[in-house]
């Protein structure tokens, strides 16, 4: 490898076992030279292996329910302690519809399943942004990027309320991203991978049909979820004022 990230630090969300987008991405930082932490839900890290990908990565781990303004706070505190200073990136890589796990149509949900999922999925994403920016917590030129799929702006009948709140999340990155770059200097961008077994994703019904037109369609052949996390990887991470990108947008 290149050591394209040495120096950088940052907080990876949400990776839960070796099928995570969250996962894959954190062992290509850490092969570049990165240092970070990682978190989850505590019922989250009970039940999967990131206790595997903290050892493999050098990593500590801090539980934190993302809905929480006190556990986020927490989490941002802890992370620059141990970390020495500000961080560099955050992904967030948070979704959960109870809707679609206790199987209620999009036609006929239950309310407090919908307004869970949107807390969890979408408005984790906000909080997050709120506690970074409040405590200055981000290095100029740093990058806070969160998994988004494009069922929020195209029709997936079986994706159900995840729609909703990925076109939310879109939303928040827009908005947030125009006051954290206008302030600190930092971007906030989302970005969706092509049709990837993931735990979340596989639990989609249709999810066979959308792994079967991906692997017909030659856009999306070469795309699979080592790929797309290397393309994350670049995109979240590679970036800093003296490359020409900083130089053209600032």
């Amino acid at each position: 490898m290149y050591n394209l990230l040495k120096g950088k630090k940052g907080i990876i969300f949400g990776a839960l076992n070796e099928h995570s987008i969250a996962w894959k991405t954190a062992e290509r930082a850490h092969e570049e030279g990165a240092e970070f932490v990682l978190t989850n839900a505590l019922a989250s890290i009970r039940m999967g292996t990131l206790e595997i990908l903290a050892a493999k990565t050098g990593s500590q781990i801090i539980s934190a329910d993302a809905t929480s303004i006190e556990d986020l706070e927490n989490l941002v505190e802890k992370a620059m302690e141990i970390l020495g200073g500000k961080i560099d990136f955050v992904l967030h890589s948070i979704g959960m519809s109870v809707n679609v796990r206790k199987g209620k149509p999009y036609t006929d949900p239950n309310y407090d399943f919908t307004k869970k999922g949107w807390d969890v999925s979408a408005v984790s994403f906000h909080k997050t942004l709120n506690i970074l920016y409040k405590k200055k917590a981000m290095n100029e030129w740093g990058s806070i990027v969160a998994l988004t799929y494009m069922a929020a702006q195209r029709v997936f009948p079986d994706y159900n309320d995840m729609a909703d709140n990925k076109a939310y999340l879109e939303s928040v990155a827009r908005s947030f991203g125009y006051f954290f770059g206008r302030d600190h200097k930092v971007r906030v961008n989302t970005i969706s991978q092509s049709p990837t077994p993931t735990t979340a994703g596989t639990g989609v019904k249709g999810f066979d049909g959308f792994i079967a037109y991906s692997e017909k369609n030659e856009s999306f052949r070469e795309c699979n979820c080592f790929r797309m996390c290397e393309l994350y990887y670049f995109y979240v991470f590679r970036f800093d004022k003296e490359s020409n990108l900083a130089k053209f947008i600032s």
